[in-house]
């Protein structure tokens, strides 16, 4: 299962998403600390499914976690050069114009 929570600001709408089991922990890289935070990460438990369909109604994403990621770039949300690894875990951002 997906975290996800959608966050509006204007006319942005922006998607947290991260795998279930790292919401929460703190991941630490050579250049790099991501906080997969409760306040922006956590909302609502969705399938992989419904995150592909929330994914197409938002202007910018933000996720965290391999599984969630490796989704997002084979459905092609999500290019691969976008990619990065903090810690053990895969982050990805993206701008949707």
């Amino acid at each position: 299962m997906i975290n996800c929570k959608i966050h509006v600001h204007g006319n942005e709408r922006i998607l947290a998403a991260c795998d279930q089991e790292i919401l929460g922990k703190t991941f630490v890289g050579d250049c790099a600390r991501i906080k997969v935070s409760e306040i922006f990460y956590g909302g609502e438990l969705i399938s992989e499914d419904i995150f592909i369909e929330r994914a197409k109604s938002v202007t910018i994403m933000n996720l965290v976690g391999n599984r969630i990621v490796e989704k997002a770039v084979k459905e092609g949300l999500i290019s691969e050069d976008n990619v990065m690894i903090i810690g053990e875990v895969k982050h990805a951002q993206s701008v949707i114009l």
